[in-house]
Order: structure tokens, then C-alpha cells, then sequence
């Protein structure tokens, strides 16, 4: 909440809608807050009693049981250490999906607090928490507020350390940890994790 209310107004993406969305999206007065939700029926309550928040439906076609394969297939590999447009990736754990606009933005501050991720057929958060990272590094200039919920499970512990970079670590307070990511097209040759 510091680091939003500092950067406030700004482009707030957040992974997951829920009864703190309201919240979040008042923090940033004057900005942009886009939630990007799993679950449909859920997205369209949300609407009902919010009518004013930015939200779309994602399709994760990844399971929380395959989480050690695609750290696997995917960790230290040069197509997942390109980085560019996640639409055009060729690494397994880029989210395309998304519509344009939100690959478009330069986002300021990236929330991950979803997909669902506390059981074995559940999409976990994989996919979010990489395309997360490649977004941030991405951007024209300057950085990107990462944050990653629930990092005392393995998945979320594993892939933020992986792909959002131990040295680009800022804090971590409980369950949530932040990161500040440079622009790698900024400074092009930059190492995907210092």
C-alpha cells in the first residue's frame, strides 16, 4: 500500500479480483487498475456490486502438479530469458492471452495474487508470476513494483526467486514480497537476473 500510494496515479495491474479490488483501485485515484481474474462467474458478481472496475477473464492452462516440470523446461533457458512482448514468446510460462491493451501498457506496479494456487489441479501461479516479471523488464524506461502474494508456498516461493530475480528482491514482509525491476530495454545486455 506505501508503494502504490507513492506512485499514485499510475498503471496498477493486479493477477486476481477479489473484496480488496475496491480498494486498491481508490488507492490509485487518477490512475489505471486492471484486474485480470480466472474465474467468470466471480468477475460478473464483482461487476454487479462494482460496476467502475477494470477486470478480464484468463484462461491459465496450467495445473499447481506440474509446477517442477516447468521450472524444469523453463529455468535458465534462453527462450524464457528473451525478453520482449510475452505474446510472442517462445517460453512455455508466458501468459498470451491477455487482450492487447494490457500487453501494451507500461505498468507501474504488478500485483500477483492469482490464479488459484493452494491445490494440485488448481492453475497456480506460474504462468502470472513469469509474465509478470518479462512485462516489467519490458517496459520503454524506468522499473516496475512486482509483488507476489502467498511466497511461504513452494510455487510462489520457487518461481518469484527464479524469474523475478533474488537480486532484484526489495522486501518481503510475511507472505509478500516485492521486487523492483529495470527496464532491460532501457540498458539492452542487461543479465536477465543481476
Amino acid at each position: 500500500m506505501r508503494i502504490l500510494e507513492k506512485k499514485s496515479p499510475c498503471n496498477f495491474l493486479v493477477f486476481g479480483l477479489g473484496h480488496d479490488s475496491l480498494m486498491w483501485n481508490a488507492l490509485n485515484y487518477g490512475g489505471r487498475t486492471v484486474f485480470l481474474e480466472e474465474d467468470k462467474s466471480w468477475i460478473e458478481q464483482i461487476r454487479r456490486r462494482m460496476p467502475g472496475l477494470e477486470s478480464y477473464h484468463v484462461e491459465y492452462d496450467t495445473k499447481v502438479h506440474q509446477a517442477d516440470e516447468l521450472m524444469k523446461i523453463s529455468s535458465g533457458t534462453q527462450d524464457c530469458e528473451v525478453v520482449g512482448d510475452p505474446r510472442f514468446s517462445k517460453c512455455q510460462l508466458a501468459l498470451k492471452n491477455f487482450p492487447s491493451d494490457v500487453y501494451d501498457t507500461e505498468w507501474d506496479l504488478i500485483m500477483v495474487d492469482a490464479p488459484t494456487g493452494w491445490v494440485p489441479h488448481a492453475p497456480g501461479r506460474m504462468t502470472a508470476i513469469y509474465t509478470a516479471g518479462i512485462m516489467a523488464r519490458n517496459r520503454e524506461s524506468g522499473e516496475t513494483d512486482v509483488f507476489v502474494h502467498d511466497v511461504d508456498r513452494p510455487v510462489e516461493d520457487k518461481f518469484s526467486k527464479a524469474f523475478l530475480c533474488q537480486g532484484y528482491l526489495t522486501q518481503q514482509q510475511g507472505r509478500l514480497r516485492h521486487f523492483t525491476i529495470p527496464s532491460h530495454r532501457a540498458r539492452l545486455g542487461r543479465p536477465f537476473c543481476p
